[in-house]
């Protein structure tokens, strides 16, 4: 019974330790498989997790790729629409500098067709009537010339009161003043003169209607004209004649002379010889003594001429 009992154990011990070595290569087995799994996991976690890097660097680029050309686009479009905006602007300011530029011409071809229309209406009355229409307006424009002298007159030939008359009305005066239609006086200033062709310009301070030269090579002999002054003190005096000859030699040489049956007298020195379009077609300048109707103006275009050269001198050294 003892020796049973030895053998007993013995193959009792021999079963523990047989499961003993088998549970062991059990769990060393498993342990191995889980190794290897835990690996092979991981291996496909770093495959997996590198994939999903590379997805996102080549979302990221598309992403950027795409928001460059967007961008790109957008700012072109930009461009493209400031441009288009910068064009219309420029295309609409020409335009409406082209439409300004139109109304300014037809206001001034109609100011010039509405004035033609009042002068070509005058001087249908002057033709078949009298000088009677246009005395009041032309009137304005002519001054009477006073100095410590002696007296004569002018006439407002541009704006800023710039006057012209006969130099020898002024010739060594030392006080010039000029009365106005409108019996306004004023003091007046001598800017420069043409003694060979007796012309004188004076300044006022003032702005006073301007009366406008008409072209005296156009004049007619038989035409219609008036003669504008202050004979012998008889302030703003009007007196009607004809056109007796064109281009008269005078007393200087000089063949620049209408020759007129209008009634001149000191005084009319330096007023203007108006035709019926209420032109100056000249400046009333000097008669002949002991004859009736022989009376002589500088013409128009000559004193123009001398005047406007003065008057831009002047301005010259003024400014």
């Amino acid at each position: 019974m003892p020796k049973l009992d030895i053998d007993g154990n013995k193959a009792l011990i021999i079963s523990i330790i047989v499961l003993i070595a088998v549970t062991s290569s059990l769990i060393y087995y498993y342990n191995a498989r889980i190794y290897a799994t835990n690996q092979e996991f991981n291996a496909k976690l770093l495959l997996m997790n590198k994939e999903i890097l590379g997805n996102l660097h080549l979302v990221q680029e598309n992403l950027e790729e795409d928001i460059f050309s967007v961008s790109n686009n957008l700012t072109l479009q930009l461009q493209m629409l400031d441009n288009n905006l910068k064009n219309f602007k420029d295309k609409s300011d020409n335009e409406i500098e082209t439409l300004n530029s139109l109304i300014d011409e037809i206001e001034k071809q109609s100011d010039i067709q509405l004035n033609e229309l009042k002068e070509e209406l005058s001087t249908i009355k002057v033709k078949s009537e009298d000088f009677s229409s246009i005395i009041e307006d032309v009137m304005q424009s002519v001054v009477s010339v006073g100095t410590n002298l002696g007296q004569g007159s002018g006439v407002v030939i541009a704006d800023d009161g710039f006057i012209a008359t006969n130099y020898h009305v002024i010739d060594d005066a030392s006080i010039i003043r000029v009365l106005t239609y409108d019996n306004e006086v004023y003091d007046a200033d001598l800017i420069g003169y043409n003694d060979t062709f007796d012309i004188a310009v004076l300044k006022v301070n003032t702005n006073l209607d301007v009366l406008r030269f008409g072209d005296s090579d156009d004049v007619k002999v038989g035409e219609k004209v008036i003669a504008l002054g202050n004979p012998v003190g008889l302030s703003f005096t009007v007196t009607e004649g004809i056109i007796s000859a064109v281009h008269r030699k005078g007393p200087n040489g000089l063949d620049i002379y209408l020759q007129t049956d209008v009634p001149i007298n000191p005084g009319n020195s330096g007023g203007p010889l108006v035709n019926t379009n209420s032109r100056i077609i000249g400046i009333n300048n000097f008669k002949i003594g002991g004859f009736e109707g022989l009376g002589f103006a500088i013409e128009s275009n000559v004193v123009e001429e001398i005047a406007e050269g003065i008057i831009e001198q002047y301005l010259a050294q003024v400014e």
